[in-house]
């Protein structure tokens, strides 16, 4: 393989450079930096070729410009002022949302010399590596979080934001009581734990295509150390969802491998579950389930949203709002002698009621047709790639009802778009 081909340096740089992006405090917001480079490679090569299906989510794109006419108006039974920080929240998802479009466009424009598929891949395993690495920062040292130079820069009322926060703040891991009792949960080098986890199940998938598919000897030895060290973040990360992506995942490579190779599969499946019921990591999974502490937060922000989405259903409100009261009392928010009142907005939990929120019922069916297309269209394609793509937007899917897609899941959901739709066009091009 040739060295980089200058075209696709902003795509390294996001990927391979991004523990550099989160240090600086732009994390999964350097697409938006790294946005107008990628612009000036597709107007130079004019006209742009744009994937089957795009105009799904062109179509969810506009309907979140169309939904900034609700910013200003309350759905019942939810509180909160029309203010600087609903007005930042939205233009920040806009910029993303426009930028990570730009993103699959620009990839589909480079050539299979600019960039091979397999060093996409890699890249892709680059971040997984990264990933594996800031999890295991988050179990061992918890507490490292750091000031960035983007959060000096910014004025007090806009790093206030708590959208923003999260993504210009660097932290290890977010501790938290789902235990009973103070627990770390990695984060690093992303915006929250559960982006963590989302994250690293996808870049596992093509960090085995890249380093165990098409890898060598060396690799695969490499491959089976940085799995091994996973394993630790992974079941201290304490993601529900996580560990049922995993599950889905190992379920879709048996299903999908041939019959000669369906036994080796199931065998390998069957030693990996033993080897980890052996290991001392096995009771703090078995706490883990005995103790779903979320699940009534959950149903109630889910069943709030749905309510507040039905009153808007065709464009939504533009932002997330808040819900008065949560589900152990009618009080809203934290005070002095209730600490434990408070309640996530409503869409934070999963992509799917973002878009309800937010775009109304209306997003968030283009948002389901768009990703089930992609796997519609592409299911056929039983290349290593191809089927790992077609993993990764079932996985999109199964995601949408307990993850946020913004801001770094998405990013790395529409890469491995981009992905299905470059192997489309290489098959294209030599049939």
């Amino acid at each position: 393989m040739t060295g980089p081909h200058p075209a696709s340096w902003p795509i390294a740089v996001l990927l391979v450079g991004y523990p550099v992006w989160w240090m600086l405090g732009f994390g999964g917001l350097a697409v938006i930096v790294l946005a107008p480079p990628m612009a000036v490679v597709l107007w130079r090569r004019r006209p742009i070729r744009v994937p089957k299906g795009f105009g799904i989510w062109l179509l969810l794109l506009a309907g979140y410009l169309v939904s900034a006419l609700m910013l200003g108006e309350m759905p019942p039974d939810t509180y909160g002022e029309f203010g600087a920080g609903r007005i930042i929240g939205y233009l920040m998802r806009l910029a993303l949302y426009v930028s990570m479009t730009i993103m699959v466009l620009y990839l589909g424009s480079l050539t299979e010399h600019e960039l091979p598929q397999l060093r996409l891949v890699r890249m892709l395993g680059a971040l997984f590596v990264t990933t594996v690495a800031g999890g295991l920062l988050g179990v061992f040292a918890p507490h490292v979080q750091f000031t960035s130079p983007v959060e000096r820069l910014l004025p007090g009322w806009i790093s206030g934001n708590s959208f923003v926060q999260n993504l210009i703040h660097p932290t290890a891991a977010q501790v938290q009581k789902v235990l009973g009792h103070a627990s770390p949960r990695p984060e690093a080098p992303f915006e929250w734990a559960n982006a963590w986890g989302s994250n690293l199940s996808v870049l596992l998938v093509w960090f085995v295509v890249g380093w165990w598919v098409y890898g060598g000897p060396h690799r695969r030895l490499a491959a089976l150390v940085l799995l091994a060290l996973a394993s630790i973040p992974v079941v201290y990360s304490l993601n529900r969802g996580l560990w049922i992506g995993l599950g889905v995942a190992a379920a879709y490579l048996v299903l999908r491998t041939s019959a000669r190779r369906r036994l080796v599969m199931c065998a390998a499946v069957a030693a990996g579950a033993l080897a980890f019921v052996l290991s001392p990591l096995q009771p703090l999974v078995a706490q883990r389930l005995d103790n779903p502490h979320s699940n009534d937060i959950r149903a109630f922000t889910v069943s709030s949203t749905i309510a507040a989405a039905g009153t808007s259903p065709f464009i939504g409100y533009g932002n997330n709002r808040n819900a008065r009261g949560n589900y152990r009392t009618i009080t809203t928010g934290k005070s002095d002698w209730c600490d434990t009142c408070g309640h996530p907005p409503l869409g934070s939990d999963g992509q799917l009621w973002h878009l309800m929120i937010t775009q109304g019922f209306v997003g968030a069916a283009l948002y389901v047709a768009f990703f089930a297309g992609a796997v519609r269209r592409h299911w056929s394609d039983r290349s290593p790639i191809g089927a790992a793509g077609v993993l990764v937007m079932i996985l999109t899917l199964l995601y949408m009802f307990v993850y946020d897609g913004l801001v770094t899941p998405l990013i790395l959901y529409l890469i491995s778009f981009a992905l299905l739709w470059r192997n489309t066009m290489a098959r294209g091009a030599t049939e």
